[in-house]
């Protein structure tokens, strides 16, 4: 279990199948995974694939959310989450957002870790910047994306409150 201030990140079981499942079908959750959604058997398989860590994020010991860190051949990787409609807005995304990826710098050993929002999605940007992530570069769509997306990385110097450290 990794620990934020206001979260909980733990990873993902065969428990969680069905949950996970129904948060991705939601059209509120979908529409920031270009619509993706996943049949019980697809998302077994996303469990258990080897290059993806998956954990589900709790607040008061409830489940609110989904984020996966991807690992990539230069010792980083990525995170992609969300939490569900009404967990939203609270500070729970980049308070788990931060204490992940600090787990991730600190304890497992990743040179860097990446985020990759959509340009559109203000919400995201401002909750990543929020968790400690710079922005470096904007990008145009490409395999991965339907839409310009920007780059950021954890650069760590966030406090709880999101501010800059000193």
């Amino acid at each position: 279990m990794i620990r934020g201030t206001l979260t909980a990140v733990r990873p993902a079981t065969e428990a969680d199948v069905d949950m996970l499942v129904a948060w991705h079908a939601d059209p509120e959750v979908a529409r920031f995974w270009d619509g993706e959604t996943f049949t019980r058997e697809e998302m077994r398989e996303r469990l258990a694939r080897r290059e993806v860590d998956p954990y589900v994020v709790e607040r008061d010991g409830a489940p609110i959310g989904y984020v996966q860190a991807w690992r990539s051949d230069d010792g980083g990787g990525g995170l992609d989450m969300f939490l569900v409609p009404n967990a939203r807005g609270a500070g729970a995304g980049p308070d788990a957002a931060r204490a992940l990826a600090t787990y991730l710098r600190h304890e497992d050993g990743w040179t860097r870790v990446t985020v990759d929002p959509y340009v559109w999605n203000d919400a995201a940007i401002r909750a990543w910047e929020r968790a400690g992530f710079v922005t470096v570069e904007r990008r145009p769509p490409d395999d991965e994306h339907t839409s310009s997306w920007l780059l950021m990385v954890f650069d760590g110097q966030r406090g709880a409150s999101g501010e800059r450290r000193a």
